[in-house]
């Protein structure tokens, strides 16, 4: 057996403090958490959201269309008269359709048909397609 001293007996413990973990942010925003601190007292943080459960867009402060007509112009250059009728006289005097005339230059007949009527915007790459299949000059000074 072993010897004990006849000595008073003491501990050589420390105490231990455990301490909880704070409680993460979205676990703060549960309505059971939420209830228990309003009951108890507790201070709690409300932030009204501002349109929250209407299905409104926030209004822009200056109209959209507003801006966009100081930006840009509102109506777009179109097909010029002279060059509506020198794409259309070229075409008949080879003797081709709006149809064919867009095939050779790899567009819709629509947009031949656009140019023809004078609502088409004119793109200097479709303009070049029909100089090259038409054998005339349709951009820059037309008529000379």
């Amino acid at each position: 057996m072993p010897n004990r001293s006849a000595g008073a007996l003491t501990q050589d413990w420390e105490p231990v403090v455990i301490h909880k973990s704070k409680p993460k942010p979205q676990d703060l925003r549960k309505p059971k958490v939420v209830n228990q601190a309003l009951r108890s007292g507790a201070p709690v943080q409300t932030i009204k959201k501002s349109d929250a459960g209407h299905n409104k867009k926030a209004a822009p402060a200056v109209s959209v269309k507003k801006l966009d007509e100081a930006a840009e112009p509102a109506v777009l250059d179109r097909v010029s008269a002279d060059v509506r009728h020198a794409i259309q006289k070229a075409r008949l005097e080879k003797k081709m359709s709006q149809a064919e005339l867009a095939k050779r230059i790899n567009e819709l007949p629509k947009v031949v048909q656009e140019y023809e009527i004078g609502k088409a915007v004119p793109n200097q790459a479709v303009l070049a397609k029909m100089e090259r299949v038409l054998e005339v000059k349709l951009r820059g000074k037309v008529g000379k």
